[in-house]
């Protein structure tokens, strides 16, 4: 099976919930996604720079450079306080939304 095409919101919400716990770079934002999610979410550099980009114009992350585990220089990502609301504002709304599909294929049968 194709992993699925992510939305940008959905994205940016992956993002945001995976900095909660602290300031990663790109790569380790991207795997930590694959990871938690079983494998089944797979974000490439081509969507997860821009949204990170996105995100950050929007002020819900603060970037600086330091030296990733690797050794190498990277560009961490970390919340910001408006990035910590948006996280409990749009978390709570993607409940609610996945919820509400989850009832219709429910109704189904499915």
């Amino acid at each position: 099976m194709a992993a699925p095409e992510l939305q940008q919101g959905a994205l940016d919400l992956l993002i945001l919930t995976t900095l909660h716990s602290g300031a990663l770079h790109g790569w380790a934002i991207s795997r930590r996604i694959q990871q938690q999610s079983g494998d089944v979410l797979r974000v490439g550099q081509g969507s997860l720079y821009p949204a990170l980009y996105r995100i950050e114009e929007r002020g819900l992350v603060r970037a600086s450079w330091g030296t990733s585990d690797e050794g190498r220089r990277a560009k961490f990502y970390q919340l910001s306080a408006a990035g910590r609301k948006a996280l409990a504002r749009e978390s709570a709304a993607w409940r609610t939304y996945s919820g509400a599909i989850n009832l219709v294929l429910q109704g189904a049968g499915l």
